[in-house]
């Protein structure tokens, strides 16, 4: 199943509290209960003004519906294409066309 990455754009996500935050998962969770399997959450990043979270879900559409059932942006919503880390691209083996000069 498509992989995707959404860019929240939510001025001050970094100062959100523990409770806040505990609530955001709530109502997303919820709504997903209505969605599952066909959408799933994975993981999610805080910063300063933007949360990005990381879904698996048949197409782009599913998350856009999935952002408005919770009422939270999904300001960008791409697929990933691959995932790259460590211990799939040791840096040993990074292809030099990677860096940039």
């Amino acid at each position: 199943m498509p992989k995707y990455i959404i860019e929240r754009e939510i001025p001050g996500a970094g100062h959100l509290t523990g409770r806040q935050l505990e609530a955001i998962l709530q109502v997303s969770n919820d709504a997903m209960a209505n969605m599952w399997p066909q959408i799933q959450w994975e993981q999610s990043y805080l910063t300063k003004d933007k949360i990005y979270c990381v879904y698996t879900a048949p197409n782009k559409e599913m998350i856009s519906d999935h952002a408005r059932m919770i009422g939270m942006p999904a300001n960008k919503i791409n697929e990933v294409i691959e995932v790259m880390d460590a211990s799939t691209h040791p840096s040993d083996h990074v292809h030099e066309e990677w860096y940039y000069e």
